[in-house]
């Protein structure tokens, strides 16, 4: 089979979407970035991924992996290169419910994973919306509504179907490729093209879901008290902070959730944030878990919001840290400042047993900036927070350096991840490639 790009292989025959092709605006392209690849390949089994990856070897074309969500790294996708989609790849089942053991194909979304769990009394702390795809958050981290009960994503899987970047398809476990199941567990992207998963899920049905607003202080006394709040904070509340400004001032937007149906229980866990600061706005629900991420939230990523990001992890917040966070977020060329609550859960790992090594920080700081001057406002924002934290996570991060990678995989959890990818992917097929600010 002949196209533009030579000779296909024949399984791939119409699974190879090219600019002439009029689905290629919708695939091109991740939530944040839009792509100009040479063609995007939407395989149907591992197979056809092995196929691919040899297209691309054979052709020299880089190759860039989506699982078929948001990619708001914009990593997702390139300029005249092969992108993978998996989004067909989408299948979920629960393997053993004694056990709470399910199987997710890396292309299905959480929507439709928690759509399919949730007749089971099933959830997966996942990404914070439903457009989210499985395959990046289940090799890099996975930071969800239910992090400080559940942990990440990543500490619950206990397989993982990859294909390596040799064509060569391999179940990973702790008995069989344990050094695979490892890196593939936050550092999978520059290993092999993770298909699946076996992820023990949790059991939990209804949870409290309250949102609050508060005024938030130059001097950043309202986040103090709100980091101090989660510190004490019972496992089962979870929160994303988000800090805005406009011309009456900064605010903080808070999405507090509980892993519980017990009105009581909920109560006890929020009512302390009700004391950070001067409070204006609060509504509460009892709701399924799916409410979170419903399916509503799907839709195609066509480049739709152009924004660039980057994150650091903090332990506590001192008032230096505090003035930092609020000075990005209301300074002359302001970016979205977003703190979403860790520990719990998180800490209980032991730092080495994965490739994500951050099991002592509290608290995820990101910085998004978006067009006119994007990369330019966030390097100026983001200079002023630099100094106050530490460490990286690798889905936050639209410009990927040797910088990052050390500050992503600090010391000898970085050795191992750049010695794995090396042996797995000699040749750098999958490697990330750098990303360069564009405007």
């Amino acid at each position: 089979m002949k196209n533009a790009l030579g000779t296909l292989p024949e399984a791939l025959a119409g699974k190879v979407v090219t600019p002439e092709d009029p689905h290629y605006p919708l695939l091109r392209s991740t939530y944040t970035t839009v792509g100009r690849p040479a063609a995007v390949v939407r395989p149907q089994s591992a197979g056809d991924v092995a196929a691919a990856l040899r297209f691309a070897r054979e052709t020299g074309l880089r190759v860039a992996v989506r699982s078929g969500g948001h990619g708001l790294s914009g990593s997702g996708t390139n300029d005249g290169g092969l992108v993978i989609d998996l989004g067909a790849l989408r299948r979920i089942e629960v393997l053993d419910r004694s056990s709470r053991l399910v199987r997710v194909e890396a292309g299905a979304r959480w929507a439709r994973v928690t759509q399919a769990l949730a007749p089971h009394g099933l959830v997966i702390s996942s990404g914070d919306h439903g457009n989210v795809g499985v395959g990046g958050i289940a090799t890099g981290g996975g930071v969800g509504w239910l992090v400080r009960q559940y942990g990440l994503t990543i500490d619950h899987v206990r397989a993982v179907e990859v294909v390596l970047p040799d064509g060569t398809f391999v179940r990973a476990d702790a008995a069989n490729e344990p050094e695979l199941l490892w890196v593939m567990r936050g550092a999978g992207a520059g290993a092999g093209i993770a298909v699946a998963f076996e992820i023990e899920a949790t059991e939990l049905r209804d949870i409290g879901y309250v949102q609050l607003a508060a005024a938030v202080d130059p001097a950043g006394e309202t986040l103090r008290r709100w980091a101090e709040v989660m510190g004490r904070a019972p496992r089962e509340l979870s929160t994303v902070l988000t800090l805005t400004s406009g011309g009456t001032g900064t605010a903080a937007f808070i999405t507090a959730v509980v892993a519980s149906d017990s009105p009581a229980v909920i109560r006890e866990a929020v009512e302390p944030l009700l004391g950070i600061g001067d409070v204006t706005a609060q509504e509460a629900h009892l709701a399924p878990y799916a409410a979170l991420l419903p399916t509503q939230h799907l839709h195609a990523n066509t480049g739709q919001n152009p924004s660039v990001t980057t994150n650091g992890l903090r332990t506590g917040m001192t008032p230096d840290a505090a003035r930092a966070v609020v000075a990005a977020a209301s300074g002359p060329r302001p970016i979205v400042v977003q703190l979403r609550s860790l520990g719990g859960a998180v800490h209980d790992p032991d730092p080495s047993g994965t490739a994500f090594a951050h099991r002592h920080q509290d608290t995820l700081v990101i910085g998004t900036a978006f067009p006119p001057d994007a990369p330019g406002a966030l390097t100026a924002a983001w200079a002023r927070v630099a100094p106050h934290v530490d460490g990286a996570y690798v889905n936050f991060e639209s410009f990927p350096d040797e910088a990052t990678f050390a500050r992503t995989y600090p010391g000898a959890t970085g050795t191992r991840v750049a010695d794995l990818w090396k042996h797995y992917d000699p040749d750098g097929i999958l490697r990330p490639a750098p990303r360069t600010p564009k405007g």
